[in-house]
C-alpha cells in the first residue's frame, strides 16, 4: 500500500509522534493506521511523543576529557528526582562518552550515533518512554587542546554545574583544577579583557550611566567627577565578568591573574555550563501533583 502524506498527518494527529517516525511505522505495518499505532505504542514512541512539550529544565552536566579533546554535553529531564535515575544516569555517561569519541559537529550528528545498532536519539526516546519524563539532549561542546596543554576538569553537586579549562604550557593538575572550580563557582563570561567584544563593554557602560542617572544622591556633582564615577564602576563590573581579574576563590587577597603568574601559566578558554541555565522551569505543587497521581 502507497504511503501518502495524508496518511502520515492523520498518523502524526494521532500519536504526536515525529513525521519521519510516523512514515516508517506505517511502511513497516503496510499503511494499516491502527497496526501503526499499536508499532509506535510498542517502541516507546507515541508515549514519548506525547511528552515533548513538556518543559525539561532539570537534569545534569557532564565533562569528561581523554587526551587533547574534552567534551561538555547537558541532558534535561522534567525533575530533579529523575536525574538521579539510574538509567538517566546511565544515559548521560554514555552519551558523554560517545560524543567525545565521535566528536559530531552539530545535535543532529550527536543524535545519530550509533550505539549498538540504535541510534542515541532512540536511546532518548526509550527513556522518556520507560522513566516517565521528557528526557533530552540539550547541547554538548567539544573542546581542544594541545600537546604542551593541560585540561582542568570539575563537576559541583553532581554535574549541576561542570567546568572545562585550557591552561596553555603547562603540566599542573592541581591549578588546572582550581581555574576549573574556579569558573564554576564565580561564573566568568570572559578570559580577559582582551577577549571581551567593545559592544559588551559599550553596553555595560550604558547600564552604569542610567544607573547613576537615576541615583539622586549624585545629582549635584559636576560632570568630570560623574564620568570617574561611571568609569570605575564600569571598571568592578567587567572586572567580574572576566575570569583573570576576579578574586581567587581560596584566596580572596589574590587575584587569578596572580595565581597564574606564579604558576607560569595562562587560560587559554573555558566553557561552563548549569543545568537548565536560560530555560523555563516549571513550578507546581507538590500535594496538587500527588493528587493527581493518585486520582483524587
Amino acid at each position: 500500500m502507497a504511503i501518502t502524506a495524508a496518511l502520515v498527518k492523520e498518523l502524526r494527529e494521532r500519536t504526536s509522534a515525529g513525521m519521519m517516525d510516523c512514515k516508517k511505522a506505517l511502511t513497516e505495518c503496510d499503511g494499516d493506521m491502527e497496526k501503526a499505532i499499536t508499532w509506535l505504542r510498542e517502541k516507546g514512541i507515541a508515549k514519548a511523543a506525547k511528552k515533548a512539550g513538556r518543559i525539561a529544565a532539570e537534569g545534569l552536566t557532564r565533562v569528561v576529557a581523554e587526551g587533547n579533546r574534552a567534551c561538555l554535553i547537558e541532558v534535561n529531564s522534567e525533575t530533579d528526582f529523575v536525574a538521579k535515575n539510574e538509567q538517566f544516569l546511565d544515559l548521560i555517561n554514555t552519551t558523554a562518552e560517545m560524543i567525545l569519541k565521535a566528536a559530531p559537529k552539530t545535535l543532529e550528528e550527536a543524535l545519530a550515533l550509533d550505539i549498538k545498532g540504535a541510534t542515541l536519539e532512540s536511546k532518548f526516546i526509550d527513556a522518556t518512554a520507560t522513566i516517565g519524563e521528557k528526557i533530552t539532549l540539550r547541547r554538548f561542546e567539544i573542546m581542544e587542546k594541545t600537546d604542551n596543554d593541560i585540561f582542568g576538569t570539575y563537576m559541583h553537586m553532581g554535574g549541576k554545574i561542570s567546568a572545562c579549562v585550557v591552561l596553555k604550557n603547562s603540566d599542573d593538575a592541581a591549578v588546572a583544577k582550581d581555574m576549573a572550580m574556579q569558573v564554576a563557582s564565580m561564573s566568568p563570561s570572559y578570559v580577559s579583557r582582551n577577549h571581551m567584544p567593545a559592544e559588551v563593554v559599550e553596553k555595560e557602560r550604558v547600564v552604569q550611566m542610567e544607573i547613576m542617572k537615576n541615583d539622586e544622591s549624585l545629582a549635584n556633582k559636576p560632570e568630570k567627577v560623574l564620568q570617574g564615577i561611571v568609569e570605575g564602576r564600569l571598571s568592578k563590573s567587567l572586572q567580574e565578568m572576566c575570569l583573570v581579574d576576579q578574586p581567587f576563590f581560596k584566596d580572596p587577597n589574590q587575584k587569578v591573574s596572580q595565581v597564574l603568574k606564579a604558576a607560569n601559566t595562562e587560560v587559554e578558554s573555558f566553557i561552563r555550563y548549569a543545568v537548565g541555565e536560560g530555560l523555563e522551569k516549571r513550578e507546581e505543587n507538590f500535594a496538587e501533583e500527588v493528587a493527581k497521581q493518585i486520582g483524587k
